[in-house]
């Protein structure tokens, strides 16, 4: 279960929420919990954490060790301060920043590099899932982003089925639409990988997660944990999500 936190939270309120959060995990040993921040309040979220159950991970990361990217932060830099995940390719940073099939590609090997985890999420639009299109879509993002990897990289990371249209949106796929999709997404990496390394894969749901629909969604076989955008902002919500 992994909580991206977008653009919220000051310093101080991470260690709040944190110190929070942490009790609620101790039981949680049936699941990862990871917590995603902005960049500038991963340090204090690492430290925030200690030695609780919940690991901390970034929202981003530039695909090269260092170099003059101003604004980019790279997967060394956030492994020496105890991040230990990063989400790649989430929807927004496709669409409001050009995240490209390629640069998730870049960015997934750098993090690996870097003996991060990567979160690689993949998903479809509105006018894409209502055309029809929502198959050939995720099979470009599958094979042009993850394909690209060998079979031992992917092995390391997760992938995130993140319908656009539900995020944000309060919107989200019934269990049976988003199961459905997800075994699509499997059998897309089990044609380039095998079934071995496809059935080991966990793929997370990305879609308006929240207390009151986490339990149907995850009755699904083929889901294996959630990537929780605004239901992760508060302590209980998320709590109730890790702990359903």
């Amino acid at each position: 279960m992994a909580g991206n936190w977008k653009m919220h939270k000051t310093a101080g309120e991470t260690r709040s929420f944190l110190q929070k959060l942490a009790p609620e995990m101790a039981g949680a040993t049936h699941v990862e919990v990871v917590v995603c921040p902005p960049f500038v309040n991963v340090s204090a979220a690492v430290e925030a954490v200690g030695s609780s159950h919940i690991e901390i991970g970034a929202q981003d990361v530039f695909w090269l060790k260092e170099g003059a990217y101003t604004g980019e932060v790279s997967a060394p830099m956030l492994a020496s301060i105890g991040c230990r995940w990063v989400i790649i390719g989430h929807s927004e940073r496709r669409q409001y920043f050009g995240e490209t099939d390629e640069s998730v590609f870049k960015k997934t090997v750098a993090a690996l590099d870097a003996g991060l985890k990567p979160i690689v999420c993949v998903g479809e639009r509105l006018e894409e899932r209502e055309s029809g299109a929502t198959e050939a879509v995720l099979s470009v993002q599958c094979n042009q982003g993850l394909g690209r990897l060998t079979p031992e990289q992917f092995k390391r990371i997760v992938v995130a089925y993140e319908p656009v249209w539900a995020i944000g949106t309060g919107k989200t796929a019934t269990p049976e639409m988003a199961a459905a999709t997800h075994g699509f997404v499997r059998s897309e990496i089990g044609a380039r990988y095998g079934a071995e390394i496809a059935d080991a894969c966990r793929i997370l749901y990305g879609g308006s997660v929240k207390p009151d629909n986490v339990k149907g969604l995850m009755a699904q076989a083929e889901i294996d944990g959630a990537l929780v955008g605004g239901a992760s902002l508060d302590a209980a919500s998320f709590a109730a999500i890790v702990n359903f």
